[in-house]
């Protein structure tokens, strides 16, 4: 074998090469010294003396100590697991690595192991047993989805944190709606308790979609309770959270349904519409279960409050705020003069106390602005004011109250389509000066910056826009051949392809859009009859299927829509006006929502003032 490399090899005598090239040494001069000044060296003093440090000679022992433990070259242990499989390896540096081994070989201890020559060591797998051996020897391992539990458990064990945390890690970066659950329930058996904050998190912020998976089923009575018991549950109504729990118990109904009562206990079964839990009444086949639920149901009508409190609050993460942003007011003076405003004004309504209440203004008024929810802010973009298209934009904290500027695009826009997707938000089409727009942009929020990130099939403007489990959808709105369209188009940002879907029943432009229950609902708007509507429609994702829904109370055209809390809620837009054979557009103050459940509107708080071509987001 050729002998190990050290520290009087090519690294160092470099060093010292280098510095008698540079500044010769004079007569007398202390070597020490002279080495111990060079630059870049990680050198120190202790008692005023000088001190040299060769930065990669940890790195070099390492690999010199594997290349000895390859070669079985002074090995003093041999760790055995199972059957046929057993690794070699040196007793100090296994100790140095892991307070596991260190004790196990401690010789003041008296431990059986500290002098034998071969350890059998159970519940650990051959391969598991390498790596981590591996890691010890050169602090580098290879993680996988294939070894990262067994990885981590096998660390735990050993009492190898750094190996811990790489599994902690990669476990992060891996959190889905489909593994979350697991993935906390896993990292609070093995007290990572960073990992298990982390997936608690993941949990309560995309509850709605990991209340759909099939892990959820198959995790134990406590940590239900635990989640569903959870303030930091970020729902758009607490119907999901009782469908959820209504899913666990029937999943294995027989031992689940004693535990009924206790877990309906956590649900604010008060914000539930009875009509749902009557829904799942009819829809339940066991008939213990069927009786809970009734029970359950007459305590709240009645209102005794001895099965669930009747006096619950929203949670605290639970999206319950509507805000109306910008827009303008067009309403007719004694003499039928039009007159206009345009809003710098923030207005929201809490859907749990039904009120309107005034937030901080934007910095600029703006008609049909781009507005979107991102990480919990709210963006304004664009929008037009006067004459002038905007391209700037403003970001309010609904924390703080306060608004801020960002980044303006790289293209003014008005009537345009923006959502987020993916942490960043995408602006497309739209009125572009004097033309029609046809550009998509990205916006990353991390950066603050714009990029163009391609083209729609045609121009457009005046049309729906709304993300939906990685696609993004484009509805009606108007392109250079015509003012209204029913077309339904979806675009995936990442293999850049579009897709034609089924087309709307009804042609328009300026109307509203919103998600609701895996649905997209398109309000009112202009026809090509040049009629301002009534008519709702709504289209199915699973389904690719349009259909009809119960009319709003009034026509509107450039509503604000929203969805929260299970509903639909419209406000304001423009509504028809003919006095003395004189017709306009003027604004309105109503509001209302809808109820999928019963298919009926419900008249809400009017607007403080009458406002159409505005912005509505939930948070």
């Amino acid at each position: 074998m050729p002998p190990l490399n050290n520290c009087n090899g090519n690294n160092c005598g470099d060093i010292i090469c280098s510095l008698s090239a540079q500044s010769p040494l004079s007569p007398g001069t202390d070597l020490t010294q002279a080495v111990g000044g060079v630059s870049g060296g990680t050198g120190g003093s202790s008692g005023g003396k000088p001190r040299f440090s060769c930065p990669h000679y940890a790195q070099k022992m390492l690999l010199n100590l594997n290349a000895l433990r390859l070669d079985s070259r002074f090995c003093d242990v041999e760790i055995r697991v199972g059957d046929a499989t057993s690794v070699h390896a040196h007793r100090a540096v296994l100790s140095a690595s892991s307070a596991y081994f260190e004790a196990m070989f401690r010789p003041e201890l008296g431990l059986s192991e500290g002098k034998q020559k071969t350890v059998t060591l159970h519940s650990i797998r051959a391969d598991i047993l390498e790596l981590l051996v591996e890691f010890i020897y050169t602090g580098q391992i290879e993680i996988e989805q294939s070894n990262v539990q067994e990885l981590l458990a096998a660390a735990d064990m050993l009492q190898v944190p750094e190996v811990v945390d790489g599994c902690c890690e990669y476990l992060c970066r891996e959190l889905h709606s489909s593994n979350a659950l697991g993935i906390l329930r896993f990292a609070e058996a093995h007290n990572c308790r960073q990992l298990a904050e982390v997936a608690a998190n993941f949990v309560h912020s995309n509850f709605p979609k990991v209340a759909l998976e099939d892990e959820l089923l198959d995790i134990p009575y406590t940590l239900l309770v635990k989640v569903i018991a959870s303030e930091a549950l970020r729902v758009d109504s607490e119907y999901q959270v009782f469908n959820a729990a209504l899913r666990w118990i029937r999943h294995d109904v027989v031992p689940r349904r004693q535990y009924v009562f206790e877990i309906l206990s956590h649900v604010r079964i008060a914000l539930v519409p009875v009509g749902l839990i009557d829904q799942a009444i009819a829809e339940c086949r066991d008939v213990s279960l069927k009786i809970a639920l009734r029970s359950v149901r007459k305590d709240l009508t009645s209102r005794r409050g001895q099965l669930v409190p009747l006096r619950v609050c929203p949670r605290v993460c639970a999206k319950k705020s509507i805000y109306v942003i910008g827009g303008s007011r067009r309403e007719q003076s004694a003499g039928w003069t039009p007159t206009d405003w345009i809003f710098e004004s923030v207005i929201k309504y809490d859907i749990f106390r039904r009120e309107w209440i005034e937030s901080a203004p934007m910095e600029i008024g703006r008609i049909l602005p781009g507005v979107a929810a991102l990480g919990g802010k709210i963006y304004v973009i664009g929008g037009e004011r006067g004459s002038q298209i905007l391209a700037n934009g403003e970001v309010y904290d609904t924390q703080n109250n306060n608004w801020e500027p960002m980044a303006p695009m790289n293209v003014p826009r008005c009537e345009f389509g923006l959502c987020t997707l993916g942490g960043t938000l995408y602006a497309m089409g739209g009125w572009i000066g004097e033309d029609i727009g046809g550009s998509i942009e990205c916006y990353d929020p991390m950066k603050n910056a714009w990029r163009m990130v391609g083209d729609l099939p045609e121009p457009k403007f005046s049309m729906g826009v709304v993300s939906f489990e990685g696609l993004i959808y484009i509805v009606g709105g108007c392109n250079t051949h015509s003012r209204y369209l029913t077309d339904l188009i979806s675009y995936n940002p990442v293999t850049n392809e579009w897709t034609k879907l089924a087309c709307m029943q009804t042609a328009r432009c300026q109307m509203g859009v919103a998600i609701l229950d895996r649905h997209l609902y398109v309000v009112g708007g202009n026809s090509s009859q040049q009629e301002i509507l009534r008519t709702v429609e709504r289209y199915s994702f699973d389904e690719d299927k349009w259909s009809m829904v119960s009319p709003m109370t009034v026509r509107r055209s450039s509503p604000a829509v929203a969805a929260a809390d299970g509903l639909l809620y419209v406000a304001g837009g423009d509504q028809p006006c003919e006095i003395n054979f004189y017709r306009a557009q003027i604004t309105i103050a109503s509001f209302e929502c809808y109820d999928p459940i019963t298919d009926q509107w419900k008249v809400c708080p009017d607007l403080p003032t009458s406002r159409s071509e505005a912005g509505a987001v939930v948070v």
